[in-house]
């Protein structure tokens, strides 16, 4: 070893002073770039260490992950099953609550309950407040223009704010639910106790008139009853921060509204209020209850009375409907065409009379049958079957009577047979 450094003493001295040199200069001289100026001994500095840090980095990382992803997983299993179970549970009472409100919309309907829908509001933003400790209330720009009224409700997405006080012409001014003068009807969800929300001068929100026998438990959400007939029921308020005991057997509830009244910048005001009742759900099993609810005896509906003109007409219709759909043929008229029509007899010549064979005797010994078949006979009515034409009008027979004068003969045709001497009489 000394005489590797006698033999390289004046190597390594050499060495060692240009190092200092340049070890010096680092110290002195200064890097600058666009953010800030940096002397060069300390980015040699970070160049060094910086590859070893990587490393070092790289091995923690690779421990950790080896460690969460595999030795730790032992827990996971138990944790997975605890929350199986807790999933099961709660479809489980999703079930029967859903039951409990199928069951609570019928009893709604059975018994007519209405209920308060907000059907319109108006947007509004805030411009002002009050300003005072003892009033708390804020301005909006909408008013009597755009259709706002004094007591009407004033609501976020969040929870309710307050009701409107005042209406000017394009402005309103709300009161707010912490003010010492406001007070909301207000329901716990939970326990379903009812009581009134007011303000205090402090500006804190309070629930009054709850016994102090009833328990209330902090967290417990607390919502708007309806009861004031401003608000709808169910619209959030708060949750109950802090439960103690009052005066009188009361308990004094603070309640940390659920809007931030100190931060309101744009709100909605409830225009319109429609009441409606609840109907039954149109899907899901019938319960018992529901059949015998249908099944109960109720008084019959009058049946519509019946108008005696339309009934006379209808009767006196039907059997007149035969008759006029297809006329009655007249006695003693034939369809076959009349040959002497065309070939009329001659003067001078004897035609032979036209024989009645076919003739019943009742028809020959009624004169009045005589006298319709000469007139249906008659040429103007009497013609071809295969010509078009409407067809023959019934021929009206009447009986003789004795009070009747009796019939005329008819007239004899052109075509009838004349009697004469040497035919038959």
């Amino acid at each position: 070893m000394e005489s590797v450094l006698g033999r390289y003493k004046n190597l390594i001295v050499l060495v060692c002073v240009l190092f200092a040199q340049v070890l010096g200069l680092a110290v002195q001289v200064k890097r600058t770039t666009d953010t800030e100026s940096s002397r060069l001994i300390r980015i040699w500095a970070v160049d060094s260490v910086t590859p070893f840090e990587k490393v070092l980095n790289w091995m923690h990382n690779s421990s950790w992950n080896i460690w969460h992803n595999y030795f730790y997983l032992r827990g996971v299993r138990a944790e997975n099953r605890g929350l199986k179970a807790e999933i099961e549970r709660l479809r489980l009472e999703q079930i029967r609550l859903n039951e409990d409100a199928a069951q609570a919309r019928r009893l709604q309907a059975l018994f007519a309950f209405k209920e308060q829908f907000i059907s319109q509001t108006k947007p509004a933003q805030v411009i002002g407040s009050s300003g005072s400790e003892q009033s708390r209330a804020i301005y909006i720009d909408k008013g009597e223009s755009d259709g706002l009224k004094p007591d009407m409700a004033v609501i976020t997405a969040d929870g309710i704010v307050g009701k409107v006080l005042k209406v000017f012409h394009s402005t309103s001014q709300v009161l707010l639910i912490d003010d010492q003068s406001s007070g909301v009807g207000g329901i716990l969800e939970k326990s379903r106790l009812q009581g009134i929300v007011r303000g205090t001068r402090s500006g804190e929100v309070v629930l009054e008139h709850i016994m102090s026998d009833n328990p209330v438990q902090p967290g417990e959400v607390v919502r708007t009853s309806g009861g004031d007939r401003i608000f709808p029921k169910g619209l959030p308020v708060g949750a109950v921060s802090q439960v103690a005991s009052g005066p009188d057997l009361f308990l004094t509830i603070r309640v940390r509204p659920a809007a931030n009244l100190s931060k309101l910048e744009e709100v909605l005001v409830v225009t319109k209020l429609v009441e409606q009742e609840p109907t039954q759900l149109e899907s899901g099993s019938v319960r018992a209850a529901d059949i015998l609810a249908q099944r109960l005896p109720s008084v019959p509906d009058k049946p519509p009375a019946a108008d005696p003109s339309k009934a006379g007409a209808g009767e006196a219709a039907k059997p007149s409907a035969p008759a006029a759909s297809k006329p009655a043929k007249p006695a003693g008229v034939s369809n076959a065409p009349n040959t002497n029509a065309a070939n009329p007899p001659k003067p001078d010549e004897k035609v032979p009379p036209r024989p009645q064979a076919q003739a019943s005797p009742a028809r020959a010994a009624s004169p009045s049958s005589l006298t319709g078949g000469l007139t249906a006979t008659a040429p103007s009515a009497l013609k071809p079957a295969t010509e078009k034409g409407p067809a023959p009008p019934p021929v009206k027979v009447v009986d003789p009577t004795p009070s009747a004068p009796k019939p005329k003969p008819a007239a004899p045709l052109a075509n009838a047979p004349t009697p004469t001497q040497d035919g038959p009489q």
